[in-house]
């Protein structure tokens, strides 16, 4: 029971979260939520790190989602099962329902990517999957509902009657379809995950960092807001974008025809 549930490195600007239990596809179980938990707090802190991939160990699976003979042990023990968010749970804000984290997250999905597994996908800001990747939300089918976002991600990122189909009766779907779907960034062949996956955060660690977090934050919480608020509404990162030294590094490089260098301050 000493051996961590994921594996966290850094490298030129980007983390590398692993979710690295293989022998169980990449299941999460209490403890592996408390190590993410620990491990997002740091990726918000690091301003040193300016994208993130996330990705599951093995050759099979992304996640298959909650653990769920950890589960039934539980429920055996009178631990009240959780409904939607992670309030109260280990790990608590879990990536599904940490609305503040301002930096973006590619998802490097291959194999199965089910129940929490794909939540978490969705709660991803990027997504490549390989060719072999297959998506399903099947807690309908085991008395469980997909409270880690899914039910409310899912109706907001696809065609309402679509999303309604995937959630009421656990169908898969594979990349081809999220694709078309417009679930996932781009589908490429097992060979090339790699590759492909490497092209997005060259691309996000090129871009000024406090522009990133910025269009992040400004994004995400104006989704819902009608279009007239989304203008006037306060955005933290934005207001640290404007006043910052990077504001005026791009116009500058630009003149001087050079490669800008950005600080994040």
């Amino acid at each position: 029971m000493s051996e961590t549930r994921v594996r966290y490195e850094k490298k030129d600007h980007v983390a590398y979260v692993t979710m690295d239990r293989p022998d169980v596809l990449n299941a999460m179980d209490r403890r592996m939520h408390t190590e993410l938990a620990g491990i997002w707090d740091d990726v918000e802190a690091d301003d040193d790190i300016r994208a993130v991939v996330l990705t599951g160990a093995g050759d099979r699976a992304f996640s298959v989602g909650q653990d769920l003979k950890e589960r039934a042990r539980l429920t055996e023990a009178g631990v009240e099962a959780s409904t939607f968010g992670s309030g109260g749970q280990p790990g608590h804000p879990r990536l599904t329902d940490r609305f503040t984290l301002s930096k973006p997250v590619v998802a490097r999905v291959h194999g199965y990517a089910l129940g929490g597994g794909f939540e978490l996908m969705l709660a991803c800001d990027i997504v490549v999957a390989s060719e072999d990747a297959v998506f399903a939300l099947p807690e309908v089918r085991l008395g469980l509902i997909a409270g880690a976002g899914g039910v409310f991600r899912l109706p907001r990122q696809l065609p309402q009657k679509v999303a309604m189909g995937y959630l009421l009766t656990g169908r898969r779907m594979d990349a081809a379809t999220a694709l078309r779907h417009g679930l996932v960034n781009e589908v490429v062949p097992v060979a090339e995950l790699d590759r492909c996956v490497a092209e997005w955060t060259d691309d996000l660690v090129r871009a000024a960092p406090l522009s990133v977090r910025a269009i992040k934050e400004a994004a995400l919480r104006s989704l819902d807001l009608p279009l007239e608020e989304a203008f006037t509404a306060s955005y933290p990162w934005e207001e640290r974008r404007r006043r910052s030294a990077d504001a005026s590094e791009g116009a500058r490089a630009f003149a001087e025809k050079r490669d800008p260098i950005w600080t994040g301050r």
